[in-house]
């Protein structure tokens, strides 16, 4: 792997990859070396410290180096085999789903959720609520039905009276001509 050409920035939606114009950002030493020196410690404790420092942000920058060149790799075998990040959404989400619905907190609420929902049902408020709302669907039923039926037989009486018969026999007689449109071409 060329180290040069992978963006080591954890957050970049370009993870791995680089322009031309970016190169890798040295760690700066001269900083440290500029701060004054904590008390208690001889120079050459200081001196080993700050190489074991920059030792370690080295090593940082190369475990972020090979964690995006890993990513890549991981990326390329999914893509590979068809796997796509719905379907790992989708099956993390799904994971993510049954650890609730196992866990504690949700279990307890649930069952709390159980006890209240069986008090409410079984109180008497709640029967005559539910009686009440039944009986005005079905009063409510039957006027829509007296209602459709009234409407039905008006229509029918209108189409069998004299005026609607006229009107009928006006209309029949009528010679209708095709209709033609013509095109005009831009």
């Amino acid at each position: 792997m060329d180290s040069a050409g992978q963006d080591i920035n954890l957050n970049s939606p370009n993870k791995g990859l680089l322009s031309d114009s970016m190169t890798d950002v040295p760690v700066d030493t001269g900083v440290a070396a500029r701060t004054p020196a904590i008390e208690g410690l001889t120079e050459a404790e200081e001196e080993e410290l700050r190489a074991e420092l920059t030792k370690v942000e080295e090593e940082i920058v190369t475990l972020r180096q090979v964690l995006a060149a890993k990513e890549r790799h991981c990326g390329e075998l999914k893509r590979r085999l068809g796997l796509s990040t719905l379907g790992g959404l989708k099956q993390n989400l799904s994971r993510s789903w049954h650890d609730v619905q196992v866990s504690n907190a949700y279990v307890k609420t649930s069952e709390k959720l159980g006890e209240w929902n069986e008090k409410v049902t079984q109180s008497d408020l709640y029967k005559k609520t539910q009686e009440t709302l039944s009986q005005a669907g079905q009063k409510t039923s039957a006027a829509l039905s007296t209602v459709g039926s009234a409407i039905s037989k008006k229509l029918g009486d209108m189409r069998n009276s004299a005026t609607f018969k006229s009107f009928e026999d006006r209309v029949g007689t009528i010679k209708f001509s095709p209709v033609t449109t013509s095109r005009k071409i831009l």
